[in-house]
């Protein structure tokens, strides 16, 4: 088995060596936690999610690492408007963050470091930096300087005097050179602050990542991931940082940049107002199928935002879910046993397509995670095992041999296991729980209602039969002044 991963860095698919055998550390750029998410950010948190669940379904220890900004320009002004404070209107948004990444699968990371939580760390790496000759002080501001770090634009492609385009820079007389940024902002009036060597103030926006990366997965991990926004000047700035803090490289050894979702083939975001939160979107849609959306285009390409995209997606997740279902369906209401009927070559059949389709799954997300034919793979187990169901068909009402229940076994957990790693049918069992839970109430309110039927009837023989029976197979009714109530016998 050989994963393949499109490097950013040197813009090409690479085979994935990790670090250690057997092991992959990961680190993707997480929200700025000021508001809800939006449907830009849930990809690269659905995206992520899915090659941290691939690694581990092909035997790799990972470990996730996914950062909270909770200092942050955005945070502040929002705070301000709300007359809140920042720190506690961005741990309020964390946990909204975790109701809505949940909602869609997104399991937590293995760890989720905050940048309130890791001052001493910044501060340390950018005092480094400045040791290193990588960094000034200005009035209490620090600025790193981009100019005598040789390899700055090796993951963008651009060339220094190239770059004043889309980088988050105020024109600032005090820089050594323009595109210069900061790694510590000095205190201003009202904003929260921290003690440092070059007086109160806070971090600058992208050194945060390079020291909770540094701190918890060390130099030359395995995989940087975010979105193709993130690529400069924040991942560009980050490997500056960290490789002139540490004297070598490199920081990463993959990046992994998944495409925009755009709105009309412009891109999704909060500046441009053309944005729909995750909890509006979950308003009209299952969870489900917005994973299920999002999943069915390859994570580099661009994902154009369309409801009508959401509804065919929909009905393409009910046509696995209805697959499933019928594999359900076989196993339990057909008899197996001793049979003379033959369905070997069948069985012969299904079984090639279930080997076919798991064989398919493996080549798809092995080639830098191509989620859309992972799924086409499903679909053509779906069809296999359509078709298998017909052929039973042909001999409803007759026992069936045990082979036919041990192919449809294969077929249902691996199906399942398949999915599990694009986080697809997780809530199947528990939806399929309540359901059995309710329509149990709605049984057991009828069998009531015929028993107290008979009773007014005083047809006390049938009653009795009634609760007799009910008691033979552990429940218990119990008739009381409120009316009757049921319950399982212990």
């Amino acid at each position: 088995m050989t994963i393949k991963i499109y490097n950013t860095l040197n813009n090409r698919k690479e085979e994935f060596i990790p670090r250690q055998p057997g092991k992959v550390d990961m680190y993707v750029c997480g929200p700025t936690t000021y508001d809800l998410i939006h449907l830009g950010n849930a990809r690269p948190l659905i995206v992520f999610d899915t090659v941290r669940r691939y690694f581990e379904y092909s035997g790799f220890e990972v470990n996730y690492v996914q950062n909270f900004t909770d200092i942050d320009d955005k945070i502040i002004n929002r705070a301000r408007e709300e007359d809140a404070d920042p720190l506690a209107l961005a741990e309020r948004y964390i946990k909204e963050y975790y109701r809505d990444a949940g909602a869609l699968g997104v399991r937590p990371a293995t760890k989720h470091p905050r940048v309130s939580e890791h001052l001493p760390e910044i501060i340390e790496m950018i005092q480094k930096i400045i040791d290193n000759g990588y960094a000034y002080v200005v009035d209490g501001d620090v600025y790193f300087s981009v100019s005598k770090f040789s390899g700055y634009g090796k993951l963008s492609g651009r060339k220094l005097e190239d770059m004043m385009a889309g980088a988050r820079i105020d024109v600032d007389e005090r820089k050594n050179h323009p595109m210069d940024f900061a790694l510590w902002k000095a205190a201003k009036p009202g904003e929260p602050s921290w003690n440092s060597p070059w007086g109160k103030g806070r971090p600058g926006w992208h050194i945060e990542c390079s020291a909770m990366a540094n701190k918890y997965l060390g130099m030359g991990f395995d995989i940087h991931g975010g979105g193709f926004d993130l690529i400069f000047p924040h991942h560009e700035n980050e490997i500056a940082q960290a490789e002139a803090c540490a004297g070598c490289g490199p920081f990463a050894r993959y990046w992994m940049h998944n495409g925009f979702i755009t709105v009309n083939e412009e891109k999704m975001s909060k500046s441009l107002g053309n944005f729909f939160t995750v909890r509006e979107i979950l308003a009209k849609y299952d969870p489900e199928v917005v994973r299920f959306y999002i999943l069915s285009t390859h994570y580099r390409s661009p994902l154009d935002f369309d409801d009508t995209k959401l509804e065919m997606n929909k009905k393409s997740l009910a046509r696995l879910h209805n697959a499933l279902d019928n594999v359900e369906a076989l196993l339990h209401s057909v008899s197996y046993g001793q049979s003379d009927v033959s369905m070997e070559r069948e069985i012969v059949q299904l079984h090639k397509g279930l080997e076919k389709a798991e064989r398919d799954f493996r080549e798809a997300m092995d080639d830098d995670f191509n989620t859309a034919l992972a799924v086409a793979s499903l679909f053509d187990l779906a069809r296999e095992t359509n078709a298998f169901g017909k052929a039973m068909a042909e001999h409803a009402g007759k026992p069936l041999p045990e082979s036919v229940r041990e192919i449809l076994e294969q077929v249902r957990d691996k199906f399942l296991k398949l999915s599990e790693v694009l986080g697809l049918f997780e809530r199947r069992e528990a939806v399929n729980k309540d359901e059995s839970a309710q329509l149990l109430e709605k049984l057991m309110a009828l069998i009531i209602e015929v028993r107290q039927e008979a009773r007014s009837k005083k047809d006390w023989a049938t009653a009795d039969a009634i609760r007799n029976k009910l008691s033979e197979i552990g429940i218990i009714l119990e008739d009381t002044p409120q009316g009757v109530r049921w319950k399982k016998s212990k």
